[in-house]
């Protein structure tokens, strides 16, 4: 790190803090030259996730779009939004443990609908109908006979 005011690069670390959030680390640094202080923010780059759609378009991963499938599918259930949160926030995190930026939609899907198979069977069913896309009944009576 260079010095903001006579540019050398011999600073010292005379302080760290971690943000609240833990997201940021906030150094103070006085610089060895001239001696004047000044303060650093490091934050950690976060690399967008692509969505590899079914045609093969890449899309980014959007929480609000997710969120609204959801909604779609937690209709007239007693899916809280609470719940809701705990979905996406639970999809995000999934997605970068991976180590990767890419996934195709079904994994994404999938792991959808897992979370909400653990709160709401019938969520579930409406979300995998769309998600499988589920052509005819037989379809949805297999998807039935696992659950039950």
């Amino acid at each position: 790190m260079f010095c903001l005011f006579c540019k050398n690069t011999d600073t010292e670390v005379i302080e760290t803090r971690l943000s609240e959030d833990g997201s940021t680390v906030r150094r103070r640094r006085q610089c060895q030259r001239c001696e004047r202080r000044f303060t650093t923010h490091e934050k950690v780059e976060d690399l967008p996730i692509l969505v590899i759609k079914s045609d093969g378009r890449r899309e980014r991963f959007d929480r609000n779009k997710l969120r609204t499938g959801i909604l779609r599918a937690i209709g007239k259930t007693k899916v809280t939004a609470q719940q809701i949160e705990t979905v996406v926030n639970s999809v995000e995190k999934s997605l970068k443990e991976k180590g990767r930026v890419e996934f195709n939609s079904r994994i994404i899907g999938e792991i959808v609908a897992r979370q909400l198979k653990k709160f709401d069977k019938i969520a579930y069913i409406r979300f995998a109908s769309v998600f499988r896309r589920f052509v005819d009944l037989e379809d949805f009576e297999k998807e039935l006979k696992k659950l039950l």
